[in-house]
């Protein structure tokens, strides 16, 4: 049954690599991406992302694509033609105004479209909004295909759960929910799954369910973290220190240890707006969902304001003062910037006249100026600050002399709570 399966990966990010990596171990696999300069540095067995181990990847690397085992990495669309399963593993952003922007889900859709054949299945993983894989997607497959859905091709949706820089909670060792556009296609596509993923599976009754199913569970961390955030501003006025009091709840058995903090990243910070935008379309304004959105899109510009009241306190001259950012990936020990919050912070001290540099030894400094037109450094800048501010908790910021950084009356910010001692502010 292996080799009658061969599997087409359309993106290889932080989602589709490790999925196209895993697959490789027991099927023929042809791992997609428009981006040249990626796939040239995959089919040399570098992951830049550092999801999978290139020494795990050079394992599974063929040199062309064949109907044996393993995964061949290209640019062009011809060497997905013989696939019979397509999954679909790109970015779905949002815009400005936080509107969801499926350009990505709708490229990939035409692409695959253009090669589907009679008997093909494709499976969706990018979050959307409960209906999208349908209303948005399917019409797609359907024009550029001339295919009938559900008659001549069909459709599957396996929400994407990888937890960047978590070495861990591997993509096989978290459980699938799995869908399919039939019964009979939702057993299919479990069992593709079920095959390599060794946490198991979870067939839902439909596509739809399963769509929904994603996105509610970053919209459920997303409003937990907004009410620790809450409390860290009601908290911090009252001079109480926020994380002894997380610490005491905790000793009730169930109490959610969640912690205040920037939430950015491609999920928890995307995917609320997607649901946010579905509810509004079916016309149900969702006050909590957007009310935790608010929450913790605020945070920046409070960090920035309670970096600056420091300032003020300890007689530093808020005009030109020099201020080290420690940190810009949107999490720890990880090289992923996408959506981080922490150029929020950024933005808002720099409004405030002040000067700043950021230093982040995980972030690739091209991939920042491309993406926010900040400069960063990958080495400790020698020279002193006026205030650092930690705004992610990378293994290297953890035994820093700060004291040799820091001007007089400097303060520190430590916006994780990881810092021990000689800390003027945090979270």
């Amino acid at each position: 049954m292996n080799k009658e399966i061969k599997i087409a990966i359309i993106g290889l990010g932080y989602v589709g690599l490790p999925l196209a990596r895993l697959f490789a171990t027991k099927y023929a696999v042809v791992g997609f991406d428009i981006d040249k300069q990626r796939v040239s540095e995959l089919k040399k067995g570098i992951d830049t992302t550092l999801e999978v181990e290139d020494n795990v990847l050079q394992k599974v690397l063929v040199k062309s694509p064949s109907k044996e085992k393993g995964l061949y990495c290209t640019t062009t669309v011809k060497h997905i033609e013989d696939c019979n399963y397509y999954i679909i593993t790109v970015p779905t952003p949002v815009d400005k105004n936080n509107k969801p922007v499926l350009t990505p889900l709708i490229k990939s859709s035409e692409t695959v479209g253009k090669v589907l054949k009679k008997n093909d299945i494709v499976i969706y993983e990018s979050t959307v909004y409960p209906g999208a894989t349908e209303e948005v997607c399917i019409p797609i497959l359907e024009k550029e295909s001339g295919l009938t859905f559900n008659k001549d091709f069909f459709a599957g949706y396996s929400p994407e759960r990888i937890n960047p820089g978590d070495k861990e909670h591997t993509v096989e060792k978290i459980l699938k929910v799995t869908s399919g556009s039939t019964p009979e296609i939702g057993k299919k596509v479990d069992a593709l799954y079920k095959s390599v993923i060794i946490a198991g599976t979870h067939l839902a009754p439909s596509i739809k369910v399963a769509e929904a199913a994603k996105v509610i569970e970053n919209s459920q961390r997303d409003i937990n973290i907004a009410f620790v955030n809450e409390l860290a501003k009601i908290f911090n006025i009252l001079d109480i220190d926020t994380s002894a009091v997380l610490e005491a709840a905790a000793t009730k058995w169930n109490f959610l240890p969640f912690k205040p903090g920037l939430v950015g990243g491609h999920c928890i910070g995307v995917d609320p707006y997607y649901l946010a935008q579905k509810a509004q379309e079916a016309g149900y304004h969702p006050e909590i969902i957007l009310a935790g959105r608010r929450m913790n899109d605020s945070m920046g510009h409070y960090v920035a304001s309670e970096v600056i009241k420091l300032f003020v306190k300890n007689d530093v001259k808020i005009k030109n003062a020099k201020i080290l950012v420690l940190g810009i990936t949107f999490k720890e020990n990880c090289p992923d910037v996408r959506n981080t919050k922490v150029v929020d912070v950024i933005q808002n001290l720099k409004d405030f006249g002040t000067e700043v540099t950021i230093f982040d030894p995980w972030a690739n400094p091209t991939e920042v100026k491309h993406e926010y037109g900040i400069e960063t450094v990958r080495n400790m800048p020698q020279n002193k600050f006026d205030g650092i501010v930690l705004t992610v908790a990378h293994n290297e910021f953890l035994n820093i002399d700060f004291n040799t950084y820091l001007n007089k009356n400097g303060i520190i910010y430590d916006v994780k709570g990881v810092l021990c001692c000689n800390v003027h502010g945090k979270l």
